[in-house]
């Protein structure tokens, strides 16, 4: 998904312009984009351990971020044993990946916005110290 596009050739100050509608607010936080990140490459899974150690999160905060993630359609997870000690592998899922690259994109068109926007900032404002800008 990309911004909105309703606005009239030239007209800056479109309602909506920067919205970025695309940034699903289940992906959008960040240990929730961690871990979705983390699973994109790796298509056979990774476990419960090795993504709170990728992520840097807590047990708790790592169950519900996934909770959050499973509501949602993004990732699914398999029981297994291992060892005599049961593991749980996550997946993200065939519309997790999909929605994720969707949300990429977005993220994306918001960066380029944003250099843009800087860009422009700076060059109307000869001014500014190098290295610092008027955002």
């Amino acid at each position: 998904m990309t911004p909105r596009s309703n606005r009239r050739a030239g007209d800056q100050k479109s309602d909506g312009r920067f919205a970025y509608e695309g940034l699903d607010r289940a992906i959008h936080e960040k240990a929730r984009l961690g871990i979705l990140t983390s699973l994109s490459g790796h298509r056979d899974g990774l476990s419960f351990n090795d993504l709170k150690e990728l992520c840097s999160l807590t047990d708790g905060n790592l169950s519900r971020h996934l909770a959050v993630l499973s509501e949602a359609g993004l990732v699914a997870m398999d029981k297994s044993q291992s060892k005599n000690r049961p593991q749980s592998i996550y997946r993200i899922t065939a519309d997790g990946r999909r929605r994720f690259l969707e949300y990429i994109s977005v993220l994306e068109s918001v960066v380029a916005d944003a250099v843009s926007n800087s860009a422009k900032a700076k060059s109307s404002n000869p001014k500014l110290a190098r290295g610092w800008s008027s955002a």
